[in-house]
């Protein structure tokens, strides 16, 4: 199929990669602009998997603050990146509004698998091996179930391994990886704190890069 100027335009400001970038995905993917789109995205990811594993120093960002309009739940959640520039920026914000609009939803406990501490994974795997047990399932098959339940287990407390509040086709990690290949510098959320009125808070405090 041949590719036309207009469909390397229509292409760039959907995904505002390059030029040449977007004539290569139309050309991969016989013009179809869907696919095109798709084949940019997991380029980007991959580049920015490049670019979180050069542990690069993060001192920049924004602490972002949301309150529910009846001011009964509150989130402050820390985002980093590498310069100013990238704070200053419609993407990152926005990202770091979209954590904190999530965090105040989903409620999450812990910013990485690595934080929950140990006594918590323990007590947990203890108790889904007593109900493989209790359910009757054959020893050999019980340790697959406990890691899938596990998972979960970790899916519903963990930020970075929640699906994503504002497109369930992606957790947090993969979402703030698409920010990173869109900003092009590496970014963390380092730290949160969830309040809400008569609550016990739940608070996350982790160091490192996520992405």
């Amino acid at each position: 199929m041949a590719i036309t100027a207009q469909m390397v335009k229509d292409l760039r400001e959907a995904t505002g990669a390059g030029p040449l970038d977007c004539k290569k995905a139309l050309e991969l993917n016989d013009g179809d602009i869907n696919k095109a789109v798709e084949y940019l995205r997991e380029k980007g990811l991959a580049k920015a998997a490049k670019k979180l594993g050069a542990g690069r120093t993060m001192n920049e960002g924004l602490v972002q603050v949301y309150s529910h309009f009846n001011k009964r739940l509150g989130v402050i959640v820390e985002v980093n990146c590498e310069t100013d520039f990238v704070a200053n920026t419609d993407k990152f914000q926005a990202f770091a509004r979209n954590v904190a609009l999530h965090i105040a939803n989903l409620a999450p406990e812990y910013v990485t698998r690595e934080d929950v501490p140990e006594a918590v994974v323990k007590a947990e795997r203890e108790l889904q091996l007593r109900r493989i047990s209790e359910e009757g399932k054959p020893p050999q098959v019980a340790e697959k179930i406990v890691e899938g339940r596990m998972n979960k287990f970790f899916e519903e407390i963990v930020l970075m391994e929640q699906t994503f509040l504002m497109d369930d086709s992606m957790n947090v990690t993969q979402a703030l990886a698409q920010t990173v290949a869109e900003v092009g510098e590496s970014i963390q959320i380092r730290r949160f704190a969830r309040f809400a009125l008569g609550e016990d808070n739940n608070n996350a405090d982790a160091n490192g890069d996520n992405a």
